[in-house]
């Protein structure tokens, strides 16, 4: 029996964290959040944020990629390379709008990075959704081939 690859399990995890984050920016659209809500936005784009960059990882690595060094960064420069994303920029902007709201709780930046997400971020992860979407739905043809 075939296991399937560990990126295929990382994107189903992705693919609820993913849908979670665009709720809340839908619910965003059509009416005023709380503060608490607003924090949940971002609690929710740093977790989708870790699950895309180690869905990439863990993607690059089945297809055979070897990283050099194993961090976001050279994660993102990597699948840059490889043209899995398209907009290595905003990735990276990305990446330091996380790493911010790490260590900041001041509600200024939390507006802006807000928008950000709403206007750039939310664009990238759905691109990676499809994306690995499309590249699991290939593996899963895979899979039924071999019993062919």
């Amino acid at each position: 029996m075939d296991q399937q690859p560990r990126w295929i399990y990382r994107f189903d995890n992705y693919k609820r964290a993913f849908g979670l984050l665009r709720e809340a920016i839908e619910t965003m659209e059509i009416r005023e959040l709380s503060q608490l809500e607003k924090e949940g936005i971002i609690q929710r784009f740093e977790y989708t944020w870790e699950l895309a960059w180690k869905v990439i990882k863990d993607y690059l690595e089945h297809e055979g990629v070897t990283l050099d060094k194993i961090t976001p960064a050279s994660v993102i420069r990597a699948a840059f390379d490889a043209k899995i994303i398209t907009d290595g920029e905003r990735w990276m902007q990305a990446l330091d709008a996380r790493n911010k709201m790490s260590h900041v709780y001041n509600m200024k930046k939390f507006e802006e990075t807000i928008h950000d997400i709403q206007k750039d971020y939310l664009t990238l992860f759905d691109d990676l959704h499809l994306s690995m979407l499309e590249s699991a739905l290939k593996n899963q043809k895979g899979f039924g081939s071999h019993d062919a």
